[in-house]
């Protein structure tokens, strides 16, 4: 790539992508319209002969424009994987400096709640709903090992080794790529039906083994995206509270906090699906049912994309209703607003 200038390699990409899309051979005055550079078809005759020189391009016959030779095609398949592999790259940075933020923010917004409100606070980490494919990429790290990097709703990235029997260079591992994004980009697991994957596999040919094993990963991906992570904070506070204090009461209650599974139940709307705005629940209306004696408030808060987390705040059935909506009301703005400024930065930045 070193000896070509960036003006040659802006020509050399304008003659592969429109040779790609007429079949014709390409000649100055097509590059001087679609290159978008100031300069003469005089010069740009110059750099195309210096390109035919080095073996990038030919010219099927005199008169005739030029056409890719394999040099130019590998040229162009080499700096379209560069290119890809720095986008995933630039992506995973972000979303693990984004997760990582994300967890302690949720770690302190359940420890600044249990201390403003006296009561037991729980909150749920982000999560997407309906976990949707965005992209795919996959690359060959070690021989019968390939690397599918997963990208779901929410620049939710997941890493998988894939192990294959099949030997494959880089222009299969493109294919293959251009093959799963165009047919899997959008989709849910659900979507991704019985005739998805009969296309996709006889589209792939012999490769239909290893389409069928990042069919599983993305399967896999999208289940550990559904598994629950919750923070919670103040469980000792219900102990200011006679009516909760009691061992029977109490112990019940530290289970719940300590378990967390039941807590799913509570996140969840009647349709599995999260509840919108704020919930109140109180005594026996509560899903958890070691929760009987108190009353629990909930708040859904929005990150974009269909990414949701839930804030929860457990005290007992006196507890001061007007006060809690007001900090978890409040609460839920600053949360709903962490993820515009994110990625409103990163578009600044990039």
């Amino acid at each position: 790539m070193n000896e070509l200038s960036e003006r040659q390699i802006k020509i050399l990409n304008v003659i592969i992508r429109t040779y790609m899309k007429t079949g014709e051979p390409v000649g100055s005055r097509t590059i001087s319209k679609e290159a978008d550079m100031n300069i003469s078809s005089a010069t740009i005759r110059n750099e195309m002969s210096d390109l035919e020189e080095m073996g990038y391009i030919i010219q099927p016959h005199t008169s005739a424009g030029r056409i890719p030779s394999d040099k130019g095609y590998r040229f162009y398949v080499d700096q379209l994987m560069m290119e890809k592999d720095q986008e995933i790259s630039e992506m995973k940075e972000f979303v693990i400096e984004k997760t990582e933020k994300m967890e302690e923010v949720l770690k302190s917004v359940a420890k600044i709640l249990a201390a403003n409100t006296n009561y037991a606070t729980m909150v749920s980490a982000p999560q997407t709903q309906g976990g949707r494919v965005k992209f795919i990429q996959l690359s060959n790290v070690d021989e019968g090992q390939v690397l599918a990097t997963i990208m779901l709703d929410g620049n939710i990235v997941k890493n998988k080794i894939i192990r294959t029997d099949e030997d494959m260079d880089q222009e299969t591992m493109l294919k293959l790529n251009i093959l799963l994004n165009g047919s899997l980009n959008g989709l849910t697991m659900a979507q991704i039906n019985l005739v998805t994957i009969a296309r996709l596999k006889e589209q792939a040919g012999i490769h239909s083994e290893v389409v069928s094993k990042v069919l599983d990963a993305v399967a896999e991906a999208v289940q550990e995206d559904e598994d629950l992570e919750i923070y919670t904070s103040g469980t000792t506070n219900i102990f200011k509270y006679p009516e909760l204090a009691d061992s029977a009461s109490a112990s019940e209650l530290l289970s719940a906090f300590e378990e967390k599974e039941e807590f799913k139940e509570l996140f969840a709307g009647e349709d599995g699906e999260p509840g919108t705005g704020i919930q109140v629940y109180i005594g026996n209306e509560s899903p958890i049912t070691r929760m009987k004696d108190c009353s629990v408030v909930t708040a859904t808060y929005e990150l974009g994309e269909g990414i949701h987390g839930t804030v929860g705040i457990v005290g007992p059935k006196r507890m001061d209703y007007k006060m809690v909506m007001d900090n978890l009301k409040t609460l839920k703005k600053q949360l709903d607003g962490i993820f515009n400024k994110d990625k409103k930065e990163k578009s600044q930045g990039s």
